[in-house]
Parts: C-alpha cells; sequence; structure tokens
C-alpha cells in the first residue's frame, strides 16, 4: 500500500488535505470553517439578539408601537449580520471576495424592490383609488 497524496496535496491527520495555496481539497479556503467556538458565538449571539426584542415586545418596555418596532428592525439586522458571519462564514476574504460583493448587489436590488413598490402602491392609493359615492355628494357644485 502506497502512502503517496494527489500532487499538490500534503498528507495531514483526518484526510484534511490543503494544498499550497492554503485549500482543502474542495476547494475552501483552509480557514473557511467554523470552528466549535465560533458556531457557539454565533449561537449565543442569535439567542441573545432574539431574547431582547421578545423582551422588548412582551413587557410593553419602551411603550411606543413605532420606536419598539425600530428597536426590532435594527436586532433583525444584526442578527442577519451575525449569521453571515458565525454560520455562513461570510467575510471579505472568503471567495475572493465575490461573496460580500454578491451580497451588496442582493441588498441594493431587494432595497430598489421594496422601495419601488412601497412608492408605487403609496401613489396609487393616494391617486387612483375610487371615491365613495357619498364623498362624490359633497364636491357635486
Amino acid at each position: 500500500m502506497s502512502s503517496a497524496t494527489g500532487a499538490g496535496h500534503h498528507a495531514e491527520p483526518h484526510g484534511h488535505g490543503h494544498d499550497a495555496h492554503g485549500h482543502d481539497a474542495h476547494g475552501h479556503p483552509a480557514g473557511a470553517h467554523g470552528s466549535f467556538k465560533s458556531y457557539m458565538t454565533g449561537f449565543v449571539l442569535s439567542v441573545i439578539l432574539t431574547a431582547i426584542p421578545f423582551w422588548l415586545v412582551m413587557s410593553d418596555v419602551l411603550g411606543n408601537a413605532v420606536h419598539t418596532s425600530l428597536i426590532i428592525m435594527a436586532f433583525a439586522v444584526v442578527q442577519i449580520v451575525v449569521h453571515m458571519i458565525y454560520f455562513l462564514h461570510m467575510n471579505t476574504k472568503s471567495e475572493g471576495g465575490w461573496t460580500i460583493l454578491a451580497l451588496i448587489f442582493t441588498l441594493t436590488l431587494v432595497v430598489i424592490t421594496l422601495t419601488g413598490s412601497i412608492w408605487v402602491m403609496y401613489h396609487l392609493n393616494t391617486n387612483m383609488m375610487p371615491t365613495s359615492p357619498h364623498d362624490l355628494m359633497h364636491h357635486k357644485p
């Protein structure tokens, strides 16, 4: 039996070979996979970022629905970032920065689509909604 490995791969314990460029056998950067510590950090942050908005709503801490909603949305954005970093392993170094570029492009399209949709619906509601017969009676010359 030969212990030779494929060209460009070095034999390492547990079968995790890396090439000369620091990539594993699947082409991923060697540090792209999360450790137990990073997964637990992400999990704990996710639980905290879920528990605080839950507490804000259930205890009616702020007493104002608009402020509570804005704070919950801020926590949601932070939680999205936590998930992307700790669970999806997205950073500026992974895939040569293309994952972040794709994310920015996607977010730009989502913002344009949502903003445009809300703008169109608002203006359709304001300018195109039929008036009731009662309103027509009051505006007759």
